[in-house]
């Protein structure tokens, strides 16, 4: 990806989740138009009614970018979600940022940092697993599913210590989702690799 695209991916995702805070269901997806006979349509819609999506809906509306659109196997298909997934935990973690300068209170702070650690490791992970995914789909598919508990923890975290920080827990849902379709993908790339041989 470009670094111009990077940089309008990452502040699309970060504003998106800033407007996030007055909505909590659904994000905002750009829409783009796709043709029926496209191959990639047909891989979206397998991965997005696969067993482990958690959010059809989202995976839907995540998925139908352009870039998305022009992946011809499972495999660029998987490398774009876990791009999306580091887009979206980075533009998530500059809102922890920003609100760690806000708060004052002792345990908001380690359950924040908390968070923010989470979310480094989730970042780490996702491009990780991008490039993993060609070599060892396997690995691939341990790495994204340990995010999870990460991004769990810091829920639990944000709610101990009382912290109402809405787009907060919306970053959190969504990077939930993003680890889902990972596990998905990477899942469907083993079973791929296994019938190869």
């Amino acid at each position: 990806m470009d670094p111009p695209n990077q940089l309008f991916l990452v502040l699309a995702i970060f504003l998106s989740i800033f407007s996030l805070s007055y909505m909590t269901t659904s994000a905002i997806i750009p829409k783009v138009n796709v043709s029926p006979q496209m191959p990639s349509v047909q891989l979206v819609e397998n991965l997005c009614n696969g067993k482990a999506i958690k959010n059809r809906r989202f995976c839907q509306k995540a998925l139908p970018t352009p870039k998305v659109i022009a992946a011809m196997d499972t495999t660029q298909l998987g490398t774009l979600i876990m791009k999306l997934g580091a887009a979206n935990a980075k533009a998530t973690l500059n809102v922890y940022n920003e609100i760690i300068k806000k708060l004052g209170s002792p345990q908001a702070l380690k359950a924040l940092n908390c968070c923010v650690e989470a979310y480094k490791y989730a970042i780490l992970s996702f491009e990780m697993v991008s490039s993993e995914l060609v070599e060892d789909s396997q690995t691939a598919n341990y790495d994204v599913v340990v995010i999870g508990p990460k991004i769990a923890n810091c829920k639990k975290e944000l709610i101990n210590a009382k912290v109402q920080a809405p787009r907060l827990l919306v970053g959190n849902r969504f990077i939930k989702y993003h680890v889902s379709m990972g596990y998905e993908i990477t899942s469907t790339l083993e079973l791929e690799n296994r019938n190869e041989y």
